[in-house]
């Protein structure tokens, strides 16, 4: 990975930070691409939701900066496997839920954009 590529997932990774602790959910969008999806696991069940319906989500949601809430964030892992694909695993919190996130990153257009978000939730940090 180049130093360049590096700094860029990085930034891309800081806005995703801050768009969520900002509750701001066209920061969010300015680093997801539009046919991104997330997914998860919920009852044994792997459940999807679109692009759309999680930024309604986060539009809708009180945002854990205007409630006050600790901010615990951080990059645990970058591995970039090739000039436009890389895989970045993060760890965020919006209590009561802990979130470890697998961020799909491909480079479109001179641009890091996250292709698809696998995420899983726990009660405790």
């Amino acid at each position: 990975m180049n130093s360049e590529d590096r700094q860029a997932i990085g930034q891309t990774i800081q806005t995703y930070f801050d768009g969520l602790y900002e509750g701001d959910a066209d920061k969010l969008a300015s680093i997801f691409h539009d046919t991104s999806a997330l997914t998860f696991e919920q009852d044994g069940q792997l459940s999807v939701l679109t692009l759309s319906q999680w930024l309604t989500a986060v539009r809708e949601r009180p945002a854990p900066k205007a409630k006050g809430l600790a901010r615990d964030d951080a990059i645990l892992l970058i591995d970039q496997s090739g000039p436009t694909t890389a895989l970045v695993k993060v760890h965020c919190q919006i209590p009561p839920r802990y979130f470890t996130d697998y961020l799909n990153l491909l480079k479109v257009g001179g641009q890091w954009k996250v292709a698809q978000k696998v995420f899983a939730t726990r009660a405790t940090p």
